[in-house]
């Protein structure tokens, strides 16, 4: 996706599960680092990882990605993008957390990704109606019941929850309902279901993937297909079309 004359911010969120220490030096590097570069949003770090939502001039955020993936811990990060006329947030918050998002479900991401599956197989999969072994698809939603209002995928199951913490047991209680599916779980930008996949893995799904990238890497390469609504989006702009512009 490329941004419009008019829509000159870069936005960027992106999310690692790794183990981390000495939170205090690496909250201040981070401080200093997006105070040079003038960047604002908002950025988490904990013990099992970094979380991070930030917006700034098209330069500014290549220096930010390209100074925090020279460290090792974050080589590879690949933000997902997308583009606005403003910067939607007032202030730049460097936050150290207990958990970077919390399910209150003691799994470690930090050791294991739970798998995941590409946006363009995910499509495929949707277009034929049953996955590459011929498994009936159900997709399953991971959000909150006010992020789900504004849009998802056709067809998700919606537990309509009110926090993520809620999410495990009642996915739990369906395992032996779905045994004979494959289902994808997805969210925003992927974070809430690699914790959610590992937990349910647990409780008993076999056949159980994470949309790599969540909805807004799905939007970014597929376009809406399988998709109503819009994305919501916690900062300013608060929901984004199937093009990942601010809707309106």
């Amino acid at each position: 996706m490329s941004p419009s004359e008019a829509s000159t911010i870069v936005n960027i969120s992106a999310y690692r599960f790794v183990a981390l220490d000495d939170l205090p030096g690496l909250a201040e590097g981070l401080r200093k680092r997006c105070a040079e570069l003038e960047l604002k949003g908002t950025i988490l770090i904990a013990p099992e990882g970094i979380n991070l939502f930030l917006a700034g001039a098209r330069a500014a955020i290549d220096a930010f990605v390209s100074w925090i993936e020279a460290d090792p811990r974050f080589t590879g990060l690949a933000p997902k993008e997308s583009f606005s006329a403003d910067v939607p947030f007032k202030r730049m918050r460097v936050r150290i957390k207990r958990e970077i998002i919390t399910m209150k479900r003691p799994v470690d991401p930090t050791r294991e990704r739970a798998p995941a599956v590409a946006p363009a197989t995910l499509r495929r999969w949707l277009d034929a109606g049953h996955d590459d072994a011929g498994r009936p698809v159900v997709l399953m939603d991971t959000r909150n019941a006010f992020e789900v209002d504004a849009g998802s995928f056709d067809g998700a199951i919606d537990y309509r929850i009110d926090r993520f913490s809620q999410f495990p047991a009642v996915a739990a209680a369906d395992a032996a309902w779905l045994a004979g599916s494959t289902v994808v779980t997805f969210c925003t930008g992927g974070i809430r279901c690699e914790k959610a996949v590992l937990a349910m893995r647990e409780d008993g799904y076999d056949h159980v993937w994470q949309l790599d990238g969540g909805i807004l890497k799905y939007l970014e390469l597929e376009g809406g297909a399988h998709w109503h609504g819009r994305c919501f989006v916690f900062d300013e702009r608060e929901s984004l079309d199937d093009a990942l512009a601010p809707a309106r």
